[in-house]
């Protein structure tokens, strides 16, 4: 699927006014109310918008403390087993197989260092990973962020 310059500010206007309407939305978009509403949902369909929810700040809910792990996991007990297992910890906010010496790769959050351990524990406690090592972030210098992908992808 590609974007082309219109879907581009669709995107870039709803990722900064979640709460615009869309006939606001083609009135300031110059284009007409269908238009939007066509374009946004092709874009729901195909996967490229997977949620309309908030951007949660993790640190203004209680949970300051970022930390990535990354886990060897025993060979042959797969990846999806061990993958749901840590879907059931809340800190743990996404899991990706990658290559490399280890598995996968964690994002967890944590209430202070101390509950960093608490977490870091449920996670080595998950059958089938066998080692983990985890690195705690100091701050964030680019937050997650599509919108500069989306812009070159148009012109691509």
């Amino acid at each position: 699927m590609s974007v082309d310059a219109l879907d581009a500010r669709i995107l870039e206007l709803f990722a900064a006014e979640p709460r615009v309407g869309v006939l606001e939305a083609s009135r300031r978009l110059g284009v007409a109310r269908g238009t939007v509403q066509a374009r946004l949902d092709r874009l729901h369909r195909d996967g490229v918008v997977r949620g309309w929810g908030p951007d949660i700040d993790t640190t203004a809910i209680g949970y300051p403390v970022t930390a990535f792990a990354t886990l060897q996991i025993e060979q042959g007990s797969g990846h999806s087993g061990v993958a749901a297992a840590l879907a059931r910890i809340p800190e743990v906010l996404e899991v990706h197989t990658i290559t490399g010496a280890e598995d996968l790769w964690c994002r967890i959050v944590a209430r202070s260092n101390a509950d960093l351990q608490r977490v870091i524990d449920q996670v080595v406690k998950v059958r089938g990973i066998q080692r983990a090592s985890t690195v705690i972030a100091l701050a964030e210098q680019i937050p997650h962020r599509v919108l500069p992908l989306v812009e070159a992808a148009t012109k691509g």
